[in-house]
């Protein structure tokens, strides 16, 4: 039991860091390019997509899994192949259908930002350095995807709250970041509300590790 804790422990911890350094490196593009708020939505649109892609995954590699609580028009999802599959599917489509809506308003803005470009920054330079950024919060998730199937394989996880777990993780990131893009488009005080951003970012994985450690702890006791 103290072996199977002290992983955990040490897993979220690495993760923990990934996500934090990541989250450094797309401060530092920002402050580097300059940039204003459109970019930084666009490269938190693909983190959040990279969470919900990962989240999938995550549920269609679970082994042994638990359902209570968790229904379909008041049905509880069973605990085989085709529970796993109908939760995976929507939450995909459910998960996906608010990022079609997140990106259709991006598109919007998206001629504005092009027009803005003035100089040595074509489209195809800012494009470079957005998915440099994106490419680092790939890495972090990925590596805490390879460690969350880790602890799955290893327990009985309840799939509902692995299904919920990317939007307590989501909205509180993408609410700071659109706060702080009403209050200024640019400069520092937009840097400060990235770093607000990312505390949420990194405190939200702190609550999603908890909330796993606690639904383990649960399970061992019964």
């Amino acid at each position: 039991m103290t072996n199977h804790s002290s992983v955990e422990t040490e897993s979220s911890d690495y993760s923990g860091k990934a996500i934090l350094l990541s989250n450094g490196f797309a401060i530092l593009l920002a402050l580097f390019q300059g940039w204003p708020l459109y970019p930084l939505l666009v490269v938190y649109w693909c983190q959040s997509v990279i969470i919900g892609a990962f989240n999938v995954a995550r549920i269609l590699t679970l082994k042994k899994f638990s359902t209570e609580g968790f229904a379909f028009n008041d049905r509880r999802v069973p605990e085989n192949k085709k529970g796993k599959t109908k939760t995976a599917s929507f939450f995909a489509v459910h998960y996906g259908f608010f990022h079609f809506v997140y990106l259709v308003f991006l598109g919007t803005d998206a001629s504005d930002f092009i027009k803005s470009l003035e100089g040595e920054k074509s489209l195809t330079y800012e494009l470079c350095w957005i998915l440099f950024a994106v490419a680092g919060f790939l890495l972090s998730h990925w590596f805490s995807f390879r460690k969350n199937v880790e602890a799955d394989l290893a327990h009985r996880p309840n799939i509902g709250t692995i299904m919920f777990l990317p939007y307590l993780r989501i909205i509180p990131m993408h609410l700071t970041i659109i706060i702080g893009g009403a209050i200024s488009s640019g400069g520092w005080m937009l840097i400060f509300f990235m770093s607000l951003k990312t505390a949420a970012d990194y405190f939200m994985h702190i609550a999603e590790h908890y909330l796993m450690r606690k639904m383990k702890k649960t399970e061992s006791e019964g």
